[in-house]
């Protein structure tokens, strides 16, 4: 196993105002920003993995929904609630404890009401994950759903 405690350089801990328990659960993630945007990247421990000893594909598809949330979040910097409407995932490889995780997201377009982005879950240079989502834009946060 590499070591856990190895996070790849420009990675800190994600930093939210309030960070939402499910998120610290499953985590703990670590982010870079920079002017490509926003990864965000773990390290695989054996809580993450299933039976067969490889990362949990219902822990990747939660790792590609946050990514994609924190990049539209990034690009659109606009302190709207983004509310996943629908997520595709393919998984192309796995990842065994000890890996490190990112994301590499790019958003597509936003619109009024609707935002679409892509990511890459990637082990080095292996992509292991392809999702893509469509985000509803959801009021701002403190508000009830579509008020603005």
């Amino acid at each position: 196993m590499k070591d856990a405690k190895s996070i790849p350089e420009g990675f800190k801990p994600v930093q939210r105002p309030r960070r939402p328990p499910f998120n610290e659960l499953v985590g703990p993630f670590y982010e870079r920003r920079d002017e490509a945007g926003v990864s965000i990247g773990i390290r695989i421990e054996e809580r993450h993995l299933n039976s067969s000893g490889t990362c949990h594909g219902g822990f990747l598809s939660t790792m590609a929904d946050l990514a994609l949330g924190y990049a539209m979040l990034h690009a659109t910097r606009s302190g709207g609630v983004f509310v996943t409407a629908h997520l595709s995932l393919d998984f192309a490889g796995s990842a065994r404890e000890g890996d490190w995780v990112e994301s590499r997201a790019e958003v597509q377009k936003v619109g009024g009401k609707l935002a679409f982005a892509n990511c890459y879950l990637v082990v080095g240079d292996k992509r292991i994950v392809r999702a893509s989502a469509i985000f509803a834009l959801s009021g701002r946060p403190g508000t009830p759903d579509g008020a603005r």
